[in-house]
This record gives structure tokens, C-alpha cells and sequence, in this order.
């Protein structure tokens, strides 16, 4: 057990090496106001004078003192080594490293120039430690740190806020949950008003690591005594509550030395406290805290070890992402370019690493794309949008030409698929364009997660980002080229032979002649029944009948309101269009019977109907009822045109993702490193992309220092045996 204390104050020595603070160890805070006997308490307990005395604020930083006890053995095994040391007792400092101190004037002065060498010589103060280790056969093993006093006025040349500063640097050390709390408090005031006992209730508000200290017990008021103090019937304090007689200033010019004053302490105990004199005193208090600190130790101990081994993994990780320091600058360069060439193949193919769990990225994203995204959007591309059935009709009428059709004419359906067609070209585009952006994005996903080497390169970095963006950049038209190709090459040839389009088109030959046979047998029943009663010239009557609906069709198409052509140049002006000035024929009597038609514009230029009218420029009406014929061609070539489209979509979907992949994923995936190794792998290049940032150098220090003080007080924990622990 008594070995508990030792590996603490080795475990101190290892982290204030490396000027940490992560490591909260188990120590003794020791607290108090100006002038209330600190630094006598700590003389009492080393048995000597080694600290700086006088007016005013005297410790201006906190000083970390490890008392050591040592063996006569011990004694005169270090009697023997090269230093030479032949005193019973010694000093030693962390600032001066291996110097030895046997004189404690000299630990005095030492510690007076510290102090000044850091905080100045105004009364200022410093968060910075002075560190100081006594080894000596008379003290016990402890680890006390000293604070400045708490003040309440500054003085001389103090900071304004000095009380603010010394009570944050209070805080700081007594907020670590493995501190004991030494609350020192002067017996001449009153205990209700103490400010070390008030300061140490905001961190340790229970009480169950604070432990009070009256000093000056002789100082007190005639006819007063501390019986209720000590007690604790005036506040209880959980670890409990010591009084001791400390040393007056009288004494300390005397040169008296400590070993009297606690033979005079033990005298006035037993005098004035006879019932409290064993467990008071400064002996007591020294072996009170040895054993406070031990118990202490054990507790904190496995905690401890745990966070030790914790941290160690954690900066040997970031040492890990640090890298080492560059020696061989071509060899470097070139394992950087591949690994990123690697991770970015990788990511793409979903073999990485470091595997997204928030959002799709890298292959899966662009699978997405090519299935979902593009998938759906071709999916809501009606096969008749932007079509009604009057563009329809016009189409069919401007496909027969002067000449009335028998037939429903296929440059029709030509023209009005091509133009469906068309339409799927723009999200196809579209696809192209979100596969580019899903392949920038992976170029940032192997920057931050898996190659984070590249860190310590920034201009490393920036020259691959470089180079990739502008791979991606010059294949980004090409693969747009080959999308505008596979439209083109649909609407190049429509493939009335395709054999999904001729089952198609066979059902509706079979649905088209069953009615037709169905219309020539009413046709021919109407005939035989009407044939004795015709006269000679009936066999024209078909003939005047096709010239009236022909007559009547091309009526409807220039009546209208609006000037617009459907599905073509609105001036007429291409290779094989035809226009011109149309005049409005009228009906003659002699014509036989016909159906009602609409009132036709004037044309503008004639002299019996005024202004001419460009018929051309007439819209057919949409409201006009279409013929039985009509309506009949119109349902033809809207089945064509759906059967036909949904074939090319089909194309369309199985193919850009074909060509995306080839012209643009995988070339890219194929390309990369040797397009990053011939742009990057310059010898004159070398030294300005491997230059590292100006931190990297410092944090690498300070995180190998770290790693090597924490498997340090590894080590030493781990030489404790179980035993020790009970």
C-alpha cells in the first residue's frame, strides 16, 4: 500500500514532462487565504524551511511538492552513485533536471527566481507549476500542491482582477475529482467567514474530499479556545478537521527550526486540548493525509488505468493520421497517388474502407441514379405529351399532300413518333449530368475518410482534386455526345419491323379489317337494297360522296382564328412544304344535297370577299367533331405511336447507363492513376506538393510525446502488483 504514492508521483514527473494536464491524478490541494499559514503547514510536514516567507502575496505559482521517505538503503545507494550525494536529506527540481539540492536555503532562493523568471517581479501570478521533490527519512509519502493565497484587495503593481485569477487557478486544481481538499483556516478568525472552506464547497459541495486545517491555535483571543471548532460542532467537515500551532514570525527570524516547533506544538496540545491532543497536531495531520491519499490512490487507481490505455490508442491513431516525416519525397508522391487512385476505384465499387452509414455515396449513389432517378423520370415521359388529336389530324392531312388519302399515311406516324422520341433526351442528358456530380463528391469522400494522409499535404491535395476535376471535366462532353447519339440513332430509323411493334401493329391490323369487313357488308346491303331505284349516273355517288368529306375535312382545317401550322415551320420556308393564297370556293347549286360547314374568313385579297386570308396560318378548331374516319385514323396512330415509343424508352433506359458507365465511370476508374502519376510525378514538382502545413511538424511532436508518456505511465502502473492495491 505504501507504494501507492510513489507511482503517483512518478506518474506526475512522466505527464509534467510533456507539460500535460489530461491526466487528473490523485493529489492534496492545499487552500487558503493570504497569510493563514499555508506555507507553515508544508514546512511542518517536510520538517524544514524551504519556503519563500514575507509580506504580501509570497507563492505566486502553484508549486507541486512530492515529499519522498527513503531508507537508510536507499541513502546510501544514492550516497554511491556519480552525483555524490552524502546529505541525510535532498532536493530536487523538474526545471533544473538532474541538479541536486542539499541546502534548502539554496531550494528557497531557487524558488524565488523561478517564480520571478516566469510571473515577473510585480505581484503578479502564474498558472505555470513549479515542480519540487524532497527526498528525506523523516517525511512520509505525499503529493501536495501549494497555491497563492486567496486576496481580496491587489496591491503594489497586482491586476485589477487578481482576486478573479487566483480563484480560476484555485478552481482548476481543486475541480479534478481525484484531489483531496486541504481547506487551511487561521483559528483567530471566525470559521463561519472562511473563504478556502467557502471555495472549497463549490467543487466538492458534499464535502467528501475536503479536509479543514486550523492553524494558529496559540494566536487565539484570552479566554477563548477551538474545543467546538475541533469537534466540528460549528461545521462539520466529512474527512475531518486538525488543528496544529504553527510557527510565529518571531520564530521564523529566530531561525528556529522546525523540530522544536513540534515539540512545542505537542507541549500545547497537551495543555490546552488534553482530550484532542492525539488527534491533532502536525504529526497526525502528516499521517492523516498519507492515509487519506493511499485510500484515495486505490480508488482512483483502475479508473485510472483505464483512461491511460483509452488515451494511448487514441493518439496513436492520430499520430497514425499524422504520417511520419518525409524522407524519400518520390517514393512518398507515388504511394499517396495510388492509395487515392485505389480508395477512389473503391469507392466507386463499394469495396472501400470507410463505408458511408448516414447517405448513399460512391456506386451505390450512382446505381441509384441510373434505377431510381433516371428510371422514374423516364417512366412519367407520357408517350402522348404535347399531343391532342387535332395536332394528330393535322399531321395525317399534311402527310396526304393535294390528294385525299385512302389510307392513313406512315410519314405521319414518322413524324409524330420522332417527335415523342425527342423528348427523352433532355433527363437522359439529365442523368449524365447527376453521375458527374455524384463523382465530384467522391473525390472529397476519399479525401476526408479514407486518405487522410493528404492532410498533412494541402497542396498535395489541391493538385489531385485538380487533376481528377478536370478528368471528370473532359469526359463529361464526350459521354453527352454519345447520349445525343443513342436518340439520334432512334430517330435515324423508326423500325416498323420491330418485333415487338409488328405484334402490336398485327392486333391492331386484325381490330382495323374486322371492321372493315363489318362496314363493306353494311355498305353492300344498303347498295342491293337502293339498286332499282338509282338512277344511270349512280356510279359517281361515291365519288361525289369522297369529294363532299374530303371538301368538308379541308374546310375544317382552315377554319380557325389563330395563324399557326402544327408540327411545322411557321412560315412555310423548309424543302417540300407547300403555300400559298387560297381563295374560298363556293357551293353551287347542282352540287347535291351536303352537310352543313363552317363559315370561312374572307381572303384579303379578292375582289367579291375582301382581304385575302393565309389558310395556312388558320388553326383547326378543337372544338369541331371529328368524322367516324377521323376519329378512327386518329386512334391509329396514337396506338402506333404509344407502342412504338415504349419500345424506344425501353432502349433509352437499358442503354445511357450502359454508355455513362463506359464512357465516363470507367474510363475514369481505368484512367485515373495514370492520368494523376503523369500530371503530378515530376521531379521538379516534388518539393512544393510535399510540403507539409505549418502545424503538422508541431502537432506530430506533440502527440508522439504524448503517446510516449502515456505508454511510460502504462509501464508503471503496471508494475504494481494486486496486492498493493489492499
Amino acid at each position: 500500500m505504501e507504494a501507492l504514492i510513489p507511482v503517483i508521483n512518478k506518474l506526475q514527473e512522466v505527464f509534467n514532462t510533456v507539460g500535460a494536464d489530461i491526466i487528473q491524478l490523485p493529489q492534496i490541494v492545499v487552500v487558503g487565504t493570504q497569510s493563514s499559514g499555508k506555507s507553515s503547514v508544508l514546512e511542518s510536514l517536510v520538517g524544514r524551511d524551504l519556503l519563500p516567507r514575507g509580506t504580501g502575496i509570497v507563492t505566486r505559482r502553484p508549486l507541486i511538492l512530492q515529499l519522498v521517505n527513503i531508507s537508510p538503503e536507499e541513502q546510501r545507494k544514492a550516497a554511491g552513485d556519480d552525483d555524490g550525494i552524502d546529505a541525510e536529506e535532498w532536493g530536487k527540481f523538474l526545471h533544473t533536471k538532474h541538479k541536486i539540492y542539499s541546502d534548502f536555503d539554496e531550494i528557497r532562493q531557487e524558488i524565488e527566481n523561478e517564480t520571478e523568471r516566469v510571473s515577473g517581479g510585480n505581484k503578479g501570478i502564474s498558472a505555470e507549476p513549479i515542480h519540487l521533490r524532497i527526498f528525506s527519512p523523516h517525511v512520509v509519502n505525499l503529493t501536495l500542491v501549494d497555491l497563492p493565497g486567496l486576496t481580496k484587495v491587489p496591491v503594489g503593481d497586482q491586476p485589477r482582477d487578481i482576486e478573479l485569477q487566483i480563484k480560476d487557478l484555485i478552481l482548476r486544481y481543486i475541480s479534478n475529482p481525484n484531489s483531496i481538499i486541504l481547506s487551511v483556516t487561521a483559528a483567530n478568525t471566525d470559521m463561519a467567514t472562511s473563504e478556502s472552506l467557502k471555495i472549497a464547497r463549490e467543487a466538492d459541495p458534499e464535502g467528501r474530499r475536503t479536509l479543514a486545517v486550523i492553524t494558529k491555535l496559540d494566536l487565539m483571543d484570552a479566554g477563548t479556545d477551538a474545543m467546538d471548532v475541533l469537534m466540528g460542532r460549528v461545521i462539520p467537515v466529512k474527512l475531518g478537521i486538525i488543528g496544529i500551532v504553527s510557527r510565529s514570525q518571531l520564530d521564523i527570524n529566530n531561525k528556529k527550526i522546525v523540530a522544536d516547533a513540534l515539540k512545542d506544538e505537542h507541549a500545547f496540545l497537551q495543555k490546552k486540548y488534553p482530550s484532542l491532543a492525539n488527534r491533532n497536531g502536525t504529526k497526525h495531520l502528516a499521517k492523516t493525509l498519507n492515509r487519506l491519499l493511499m485510500h484515495h490512490i486505490r480508488d482512483c487507481l483502475p479508473e485510472l488505468k483505464t483512461r491511460i490505455n483509452v488515451l494511448a490508442a487514441q493518439y496513436q491513431s492520430l499520430l497514425n493520421s499524422y504520417g511520419e516525416p518525409v524522407e524519400d519525397k518520390s517514393a512518398t508522391l507515388l504511394q499517396l497517388i495510388t492509395k487515392f487512385a485505389a480508395e477512389y476505384c473503391h469507392t466507386i465499387e463499394g469495396t472501400a474502407k470507410y463505408i458511408e452509414t448516414s447517405e448513399l455515396c460512391g456506386g451505390a449513389r450512382i446505381c441509384y441514379i441510373f434505377h431510381e432517378t433516371f428510371g422514374r423520370t423516364l417512366e412519367s415521359v407520357d408517350a402522348l405529351g404535347g399531343l391532342n388529336t387535332i395536332d394528330i389530324l393535322t399531321a395525317i392531312r399534311n402527310a396526304t399532300g393535294p390528294r385525299p388519302a385512302l389510307f392513313v399515311p406512315e410519314i405521319s406516324f414518322e413524324l409524330l413518333v420522332k417527335r415523342q422520341i425527342k423528348r427523352l433526351e433532355e433527363p437522359s442528358l439529365r442523368c449524365v449530368e447527376l453521375v458527374h456530380e455524384e463523382m465530384q463528391r467522391i473525390i472529397q469522400h476519399c479525401s476526408t475518410y479514407s486518405t487522410q494522409e493528404l492532410l498533412r499535404f494541402p497542396k498535395l491535395h489541391d493538385a489531385i482534386v485538380e487533376v481528377v476535376t478536370s478528368l471528370l471535366r473532359r469526359r463529361l462532353p464526350v459521354t453527352n455526345d454519345m447520349v445525343h447519339n443513342l436518340v439520334a440513332i432512334e430517330l435515324a430509323y423508326i423500325n416498323t419491323k420491330h418485333p415487338d411493334f409488328a405484334d402490336a401493329c398485327g392486333v391492331l391490323n386484325s381490330n382495323i379489317e374486322e371492321q372493315r369487313r363489318n362496314r363493306l357488308a353494311r355498305d353492300s346491303h344498303s347498295l342491293s337494297r337502293d339498286k332499282p331505284t338509282k338512277a344511270p349516273n349512280a356510279m359517281s355517288a361515291p365519288t361525289q360522296e369522297t369529294s363532299a368529306v374530303a371538301s368538308a375535312e379541308f374546310e375544317g382545317k382552315v377554319s380557325g382564328k389563330e395563324g399557326q401550322v402544327p408540327n411545322g415551320n411557321p412560315d412555310g420556308a423548309t424543302a417540300g412544304n407547300w403555300r400559298g393564297m387560297l381563295k374560298a370556293s363556293v357551293s353551287k347549286p347542282d352540287e347535291g344535297p351536303s352537310e352543313e360547314k363552317p363559315r370561312l374568313p374572307v381572303a384579303p385579297g379578292s375582289p367579291h370577299r375582301g382581304p385575302a386570308v393565309n389558310f395556312l396560318d388558320v388553326r383547326v378548331p378543337v372544338s369541331r367533331k371529328l368524322s367516324a374516319r377521323e376519329q378512327r385514323d386518329c386512334e391509329v396512330i396514337e396506338r402506333l405511336i404509344k407502342s412504338y415509343f415504349l419500345i424506344v424508352r425501353k432502349n433509352i433506359q437499358d442503354s445511357v447507363p450502359k454508355a455513362v458507365m463506359n464512357f465516363l465511370v470507367n474510363y475514369v476508374k481505368d484512367n485515373l492513376q495514370s492520368e494523376l502519376v503523369g500530371q503530378l510525378y515530376k521531379s521538379m514538382l516534388l518539393e512544393d506538393l510535399l510540403t507539409e502545413s505549418e502545424d503538422m511538424a508541431q502537432r506530430r511532436k506533440e502527440a508522439a510525446d504524448m503517446l510516449k508518456a502515456l505508454q511510460r505511465a502504462s509501464q508503471v502502473i503496471a508494475e504494481i502488483r494486486e496486492t498493493h492495491l489492499w
